[in-house]
């Protein structure tokens, strides 16, 4: 997961009273929550949950302690594959991408309600992730980001089985790659490029329960190439340098402005070049990073800072009356943004779920870039919610969890889920069907 690039950007607290727009739906999806919770079978899903946590504690470290590096996460697939199977889905599957995907068939065929973790992580192969646990806190790469995901996601699908709960719609379980890094959502890209009937979907990422985020962080990533004749630095002196080219790059970069409100920001992360010290560089690279909450002005950024790349090649060719220098600019991360506005019925139905079983008195709303924006760029209603306990030092070494209620991270999910699809003969669904 993509941490959030900064405070909420809606307020920072809202009330499930306070949601815009229809106060009918909101009634609606009240009654709908307060029926599931007052049905046995309902309350005895949750009270299983609650007393599997021990358990689901002990699959996430072994989820952890499995490796899945960037584009490599097929061992750690197969092991969910399995797990899947030995849950009661033995038609679940690994597709052409690598997700694992299970179906379960609801009585009515509609809705049809995806809820999903990832599977990768961003750590380069050979990282030891071994799980270690001082006083009751553990650390290990991909902890909790997102074997907590992973771990609460066949929580849920164990209960909903064992405790033979049947939901109108039908739900699919996805256990993604490509959510990290590079990976450029090619999990969730592939999903819905293969799946048309999706209704909506949730994405278990991150851990606190009170945090939904129905705003999806775009982003663009480039890798640009600079390339010149090279030479000695004293005999050849007067030619262009792609380390120079590259610099003027960056100072103008550096320059650029862009809005706070939506939040929008660019970094050159790395750069590399040159043979030697003696040497006029015949190449030199450098990666960029541009986000915004709008995709309007994630377009402006990039049109900007790609003309002042284009810009920095013909000074340094005018510097010495050359032609020499060229830049090669590759797309390498396509995120797209989007939004699910407060008063859709998958945002409200979340954010019930949560308050009914929390009592927080409160909800935050929030953007990050997670495998929903992938679903909200099509326009199909998705959040991201947190898969329960405390942690921390994300995406490093030191990466921490503490299990601090983390049964309420599933439970959420199930709740939720119910709320939206539906339990046959007792609640209709509250998430529309777009087909």
């Amino acid at each position: 997961m993509r941490r959030s690039l900064g405070p909420c950007l809606f307020a920072a607290s809202l009330t499930l009273a306070s949601f815009g727009g229809s106060h009918v739906a909101a009634q609606t999806i009240d009654a709908v929550t307060t029926t599931l919770l007052s049905d046995s079978r309902v309350t005895a899903a949750l009270d299983a949950i609650k007393a599997d946590d021990a358990r689901t504690l002990k699959e996430q470290i072994r989820i952890t302690e499995i490796p899945a590096p960037p584009f490599k996460e097929n061992v750690r697939g197969n092991y969910i594959l399995s797990r899947f199977q030995e849950l009661g889905f033995k038609d679940a599957v690994i597709d052409a991408e690598g997700n694992v995907i299970a179906r379960r068939r609801g009585s009515g065929g509609t809705p049809k309600l995806v809820i999903s973790a990832h599977q990768d992580t961003v750590f380069p192969e050979g990282t030891d992730v071994t799980v270690r646990e001082k006083d009751g806190v553990y650390l290990a790469p991909g902890i909790g980001d997102d074997a907590r995901g992973l771990a609460a996601l066949l929580s849920l699908m164990q209960t909903l089985n064992t405790q033979q709960i049947a939901t109108v719609g039908d739900i699919m379980f996805v256990a993604s790659v490509g959510e990290e890094e590079l990976g450029n959502l090619r999990g969730v890209k592939a999903l819905f490029r293969d799946n048309k009937d999706i209704d909506g979907f949730i994405s278990i990422d991150g851990l606190g329960v009170t945090r939904i985020v129905n705003q999806g962080t775009g982003s663009h990533r480039y890798e640009m190439i600079f390339k010149g004749p090279g030479g000695h630095s004293f005999q050849e002196f007067g030619l262009p340098s792609a380390t120079h080219a590259l610099g003027r790059a960056v100072a103008k970069i550096s320059e650029l402005q862009t809005p706070a409100d939506p939040k929008t920001t660019f970094t050159v992360g790395t750069v590399s070049g040159g043979t030697s010290v003696n040497a006029i560089a015949a190449e030199a690279r450098m990666t960029i990073d541009m986000r915004s909450n709008s995709t309007e002005e994630l377009l402006k950024l990039e049109a900007r800072l790609l003309d002042q790349v284009k810009d920095a090649v013909g000074e340094e060719n005018k510097r010495w009356g050359s032609d020499k220098i060229t830049v090669e600019i590759k797309l390498i991360g396509d995120r797209p943004a989007g939004i699910v506005t407060e008063d859709s019925p998958l945002v409200q139905a979340t954010a019930r779920a949560v308050t009914a079983l929390t009592r927080a008195p409160h909800v935050t709303f929030a953007g990050s870039s997670t495998d929903s924006n992938l679903a909200m760029s099509l326009g199909i209603p998705a959040v991201t919610i947190g898969g329960g306990g405390q942690g921390g030092n994300w995406h490093s070494r030191n990466e921490w969890y503490k299990p601090v209620d983390a049964y309420i991270g599933p439970q959420n999910a199930l709740l939720t889920m119910l709320v939206l699809t539906g339990v046959e003969g007792v609640t209709k669904p509250v998430l529309p069907a777009r087909h």
